[in-house]
């Protein structure tokens, strides 16, 4: 399986940044999602979401890799308690509300910022999963705001969440 890597650029906006990591996705996630799928399933009963975790780390840390080469950074400093996976996706920066029990969704959010430290936008990152059995029901997707204080981005992720319910995406 020839891996696929996003392509960032020094002078992307935030939106393609967004678009560049959903076309990696779109090539990568389900390619990766059949792979573990066995073994996955079998951490699912032993480590139950923690298995999701395991598949983040060998889907998402392309996107954070490639924005750090492209003079970007994703991460924020990690407090004493955090618990991160995929390289960025620290779980205090989460919010997890929306969905049954079969088809949840996490968001977790990134501010991105470039060279000289300056905060640019931030990247939402979704994942869709269920509590019942290991199981991705639909492709991870990446949404890009302008926002970039936590209150803002929360007030914006649900505004996403609670449109999507009202149009039944």
């Amino acid at each position: 399986m020839n891996k696929q890597f996003p392509n960032f650029r020094q002078d992307m906006t935030i939106k393609e940044m967004g678009e560049a990591a959903n076309r990696y996705i779109e090539s990568e996630w389900k390619p990766l999602y059949e792979a573990m799928h066995k073994d996955l399933t079998a951490a699912f009963a032993e480590i139950e979401d923690a298995a999701y975790g395991l598949y983040l780390d060998g889907l998402m840390p392309a996107i954070f890799e490639q924005l750090e080469s492209a003079g970007y950074s994703a991460m924020e400093k990690l407090e004493e308690n955090d618990f991160v996976i995929a390289k960025c996706l620290i779980f205090r920066n989460s919010l997890e509300k929306w969905g049954t029990e079969d088809n949840r969704s996490r968001i977790f959010w990134n501010v991105v910022r470039d060279r000289q430290g300056n905060p640019l936008g931030t990247l939402l990152s979704e994942i869709p999963h269920s509590h019942l059995k290991f199981d991705i029901p639909s492709a991870p997707v990446v949404y890009s705001l302008s926002e970039i204080l936590k209150d803002k981005i929360v007030q914006r992720v649900r505004e996403i969440k609670e449109s999507e319910l009202k149009t039944g995406e």
